[in-house]
């Protein structure tokens, strides 16, 4: 079947920017669109690019066609893109990757420093966040209900649009009944986050953070918005708190090491850019990291 041609003046498809630059991968397309370097629109059956995206296009095959390693190819034109890159929310969605980093269980809730120190670990520590349900629970009925409508939303919370009213609704419920309940505060904020919703979304994730300053979700998930509106100092710190409380979540080191570029911070970069690839060595992005490792 012959393919249709690519348009005059786009938009373009991904199969058309193929055909007219077969040295550019699909993988070079989205590490370009995770750089703000091109911009996917919005979502549909086919990812479409422009006319000025397919400017940058021809000019990444030529230099990758030259021998250029791509990273020195994205760290120059970051340089020259620098004050036009205001990355908004709709961007990221439409590039389909935005991670969300969710509480999967319930955590204690956050009590007087002599429990914590009882327990051995801070309220937001990976011990914590395991805690059992009884733990949190502690023969208080009000407790136990805001745990059985977390339960409800959490099972709900499976990225289904038509299910996500119904996981928000639960989570308000539990949240009626325990306003410090930290994991349903994250929990909500990211379906907001996932509506295209940022305002509802940072004010969620502050108040979590106000309660649990431990709370790597919230810092990880608190440092996209930053990132998605190009407040990428404000970014750094976040992804710097959630990499500190969990070491061990590969997204965050990414996170971390692409702001870190996009400010001018290659050097630093690079530690966070051998974690990704540690940690995450058939992970998403792990072609990309290996480029900046070297």
């Amino acid at each position: 079947m012959t393919s249709s041609p690519s348009p005059a003046g786009g938009p373009y498809t991904v199969r058309h920017i193929r055909q007219l630059y077969p040295s550019i991968t699909d993988n070079h397309l989205r590490y370009l669109e995770k750089w703000g370097l091109v911009r996917a629109g919005a979502p549909g059956p086919e990812r479409l690019f422009s006319f000025a995206d397919l400017l940058v296009v021809k000019r990444v095959a030529g230099e990758l066609e030259s021998g250029a390693p791509l990273r020195v190819i994205l760290r120059t034109l970051l340089g020259e893109h620098q004050g036009q890159m205001q990355l908004d929310f709709h961007d990221r969605h439409a590039a389909g990757d935005a991670p969300l980093a969710r509480v999967v269980s319930l955590a204690a809730r956050k009590e007087a420093s002599a429990v914590s120190a009882a327990r051995g670990s801070t309220p937001g520590s990976a011990a914590s966040r395991d805690a059992s349900l009884d733990d949190y629970v502690r023969n208080d009925p009000q407790r136990a209900l805001a745990a059985k409508y977390f339960a409800e939303g959490s099972r709900l919370d499976d990225g289904e649009g038509a299910k996500l009213e119904q996981a928000a609704a639960a989570y308000r419920k539990a949240l009626i009944l325990d306003a410090d309940l930290v994991p349903a505060l994250v929990n909500l904020a990211n379906i907001h986050y996932a509506r295209d919703e940022p305002v509802e979304a940072y004010a969620l994730y502050e108040q979590a953070i106000g309660l649990d300053p431990d709370c790597f979700e919230a810092h990880f998930n608190l440092g996209n918005i930053h990132h998605d509106l190009g407040r990428y100092s404000r970014a750094v710190v976040c992804y710097r708190a959630a990499v500190s409380l969990n070491p061990q979540y590969a997204d965050a080191h990414f996170y971390l090491a692409v702001t870190l570029e996009k400010t001018g911070g290659s050097a630093e970069a690079k530690p966070h850019w051998r974690s990704y690839q540690t940690l995450a060595p058939e992970g998403e992005w792990a072609d990309l990291a290996g480029e900046f490792v070297e």
